[in-house]
């Protein structure tokens, strides 16, 4: 909406800055960041009055029985205000924004249902399974779909970028949808199981956008993309706005949701923050540079992954002493702040890996 202010800068020269992605990209973060700390206070004692607390597992670390009753479903003060940012903020006219908020409102649906069944209608399993799921893959086939019809470079549409390597590619076909799916489906789940620690996903997930804020912003611009050597992809800089109002929003939710937390996620947020990671990966053709940014989420869900198998293949037997992988980290005894500022601090080494990728050619 503020973009478009510039066109009045005959009347009044400095609202020329509003057309530049780099000055309403740090406008976007200090919004976002700004109204989170504004509404925060007001949405959790709403939250409260309605006595929507945490439920905890009964077989999680003994450390956090003490967080039964804690406000959840907090996910809201983001969902808000990146959507409120980003209407202020970001050129609407843009096709990667509008996938981006589609994602977001649909992620955040399925999130909120999930959350409203196990806390306020008081059914301890939450939406089903298969709910989340179908509701997680209409959401990719819709995201994949348009950008099948009209893709992000139609050059490169079904081709895969290997980071790390001088302009060399991998062309999928028909499995690129495929990839594309997984990327989507499993970074929206990858958040989700990392958020079970007072904020390390809020905190992680910032790590994460800050890589794709700089590849975006390279992609977009047809200079930088080849001075990088890495795809162009025309209009794909506006995902930068968007990003940064992500980051904004989780920042002034850490404010609340940092040990010992005042307020809890849920899945309202947690769903929709991957999914739009993933998307953002796709679009700007760097696939592949997810795992290595979002490394601490491909972790924690091996963690899972590994520990089912391990169980029903093993007789019983665990590789961890819990899943997700902070648990297990949890039960040798190191405490919980401990272990996510350890986690930001990787996630940290590895948005500078990722981001090396683009001058490791």
């Amino acid at each position: 909406m503020l973009y478009y202010a510039h066109y009045l800068r005959e009347f009044f020269s400095p609202l020329n800055v509003f057309q530049y992605i780099t000055f309403r990209t740090g406008g976007a973060i200090m919004t976002s960041f700004l109204l989170s700390l504004a509404m925060g206070p007001a949405i959790i004692a709403k939250l409260r009055h309605f006595k929507i607390g945490q439920i905890q597992r009964t077989d999680g670390p003994s450390t956090h029985i003490s967080k039964e009753g804690t406000t959840t479903m907090g996910g809201l003060l983001i969902f808000l205000t990146l959507v409120i940012t980003t209407l202020l903020w970001a050129r609407l006219d843009n096709r990667f924004i509008l996938l981006l908020l589609f994602t977001t409102v649909t992620l955040a649906f399925t999130g909120w249902m999930d959350d409203y069944t196990k806390l306020v209608k008081k059914n301890p399993k939450g939406a089903s399974s298969r709910f989340k799921f179908l509701m997680q893959t209409f959401t990719a086939i819709v995201v994949i779909g348009y950008l099948a019809v009209d893709p992000p470079n139609a050059a490169y549409a079904t081709r895969l970028s290997i980071p790390y390597t001088k302009e060399l590619y991998l062309n999928l076909g028909f499995l690129y949808a495929a990839l594309a799916m997984l990327v989507i489906i499993g970074s929206s789940n990858a958040v989700n199981l990392t958020d079970g620690l007072d904020g390390l996903a809020a905190g992680t997930i910032v790590f994460a956008a800050l890589t794709f804020i700089v590849l975006a912003y390279s992609a977009g611009n047809v200079k930088l993309a080849a001075y990088f050597k890495i795809i162009h992809v025309p209009g794909a800089g506006e995902i930068s706005v968007f990003l940064a109002a992500l980051i904004g929003s989780c920042l002034g939710f850490l404010w609340f949701n940092a040990y010992p937390a005042e307020v809890f996620m849920g899945d309202t947020s947690s769903l929709f923050l991957g999914g739009v990671i993933g998307v953002s990966a796709i679009v700007v053709k760097q696939e592949l540079i997810l795992p290595v940014a979002g490394g601490i989420f491909l972790l924690e869900t091996l963690s899972v992954i590994l520990q089912m198998s391990s169980y029903k293949l093993r007789g019983k037997k665990r590789l961890f002493l819990m899943a997700p992988l902070h648990h297990h980290y949890e039960l040798k005894g190191i405490a919980e702040s401990k272990v996510t500022v350890r986690f930001w601090i990787a996630g940290i080494m590895l948005m500078l890996i990722a981001l090396s990728s683009l001058k490791i050619r």
